[in-house]
């Protein structure tokens, strides 16, 4: 009986030996093929992407934000006062621009921006500007006031952002 067990180990291992290395094979040729597959994907990705790079147009980087402030709050009364209540809008800001230029164009007309927001700020109705919604209009009339008046002034680009850092109403 023991030859028996030692002759059946034996086919056993013979007829295993084949199946493992035909397992191993199929292995290395599907990591072949794999290497293969990601090489010429890698190495032709990177010539599409010079090419790509050479004839399509390259988002230009922004620029760091450069601040100016108006150093003087303004301070107006409504014209439109509310309920026969007379009352005052306080407000001070900032501007926010990517070009020197502007910044510099900004400080130059500084009184005609006062003017312009002055009158602005002065138009304002009380009961408007108690939402966020109107505070935001506001924002966003301030802004585009401002670009105006530089754009009247011959100046290149425009600011991007004002923020109000005070606003006091009462």
């Amino acid at each position: 009986m023991a030859e028996k067990i030692d002759d059946i180990d034996l086919s056993e291992e013979g007829g295993g030996g084949k199946s493992k290395k035909m397992i191993i094979i199929i292995a290395v040729v599907v990591l072949a093929l794999a290497g293969a597959g990601g090489w010429f994907f890698l190495a032709g990705g990177d010539e599409e992407t010079t090419e790509g790079d050479t004839t399509e147009d390259v988002a230009p980087v922004k620029q760091t934000p450069i601040y100016a402030t108006v150093d003087k709050a303004f301070v107006v009364n409504f014209a439109d006062q509310s309920h026969g209540e007379v009352r005052y809008l306080q407000i001070k800001l900032k501007v926010m621009a990517r070009d020197q230029a502007v910044i510099d164009a900004f400080t130059l007309n500084t009184p005609a921006i006062q003017h312009e927001l002055l009158m602005l700020f002065f138009d304002q109705k009380y009961d408007d500007l108690i939402t966020a919604e109107g505070k935001s209009a506001l924002k966003e009339q301030s802004l585009s006031t401002i670009n105006k008046v530089l754009k009247a002034e011959q100046t290149e680009g425009e600011l991007e952002a004002v923020y109000f850092t005070s606003l006091i109403m009462q």
